[in-house]
């Protein structure tokens, strides 16, 4: 099967301490792969990007990365890629990646995901665009940003709709099914 559909992949470049998310990444490469979309990520073949893009190449799917010229030692950029883009900052690398997808996927990560999320988050809420964001809450891993973000409508610094901005599922069949229905 083959789309013209990209999926933005925002997660951290460490595997972390449970083997829960390693296999969500594997899990979730492999089938966007399946469905014939693109993945889009952070070029880098270490942590959980990498996993879900050597997942991804390896069930026969397109893998575009793009990293900046400064972490392309410590990330280890994947040699496999179908396309690489190597910038200057990393702001200039979250605008390819989103620019390039046409959905946005949070799996755990750290400050950057972290960056990477709010950064798409207030893109949207701000009208700049509306693709679908996704969180996905691997093992309750994203629980405490949940409620980060309905403290900060709770206590009047957000408006109610910011929580209308992402949609958080807790497995990878949940996340490919409300992909295909943004997606189609």
């Amino acid at each position: 099967m083959t789309s013209n559909r990209s999926v933005c992949l925002f997660c951290g470049s460490r595997v972390g301490t449970d083997k829960k998310y390693g296999d969500a990444a594997a899990e979730f490469g492999t089938k966007i792969a399946l469905e014939g979309w693109r993945l889009v990520y952070g070029a880098g073949g270490i942590g959980l990007m990498g996993i879900a893009a050597r997942s991804a190449k390896a069930a026969g799917g397109t893998v575009f990365g793009v990293i900046p010229k400064h972490l392309l030692d410590i990330e280890v950029a994947d040699a496999n890629l179908d396309t690489l883009i190597v910038t200057k900052t990393m702001h200039e690398r979250k605008d390819t990646m989103f620019a390039n997808s046409d959905a946005i996927v949070v799996l755990p990560g750290g400050p950057g995901t972290l960056d990477e999320f709010f950064e798409v988050l207030t893109w949207r809420h701000l009208g700049l665009h509306r693709k679908p964001i996704y969180i996905l809450n691997c093992g309750g891993y994203w629980t405490s940003l949940l409620e980060l973000v309905n403290s900060a409508i709770d206590k009047g610094f957000a408006d109610e709709q910011l929580g209308d901005h992402f949609v958080v599922l807790d497995s990878v069949s949940a996340l490919i099914e409300g992909l295909r229905e943004n997606l189609a």
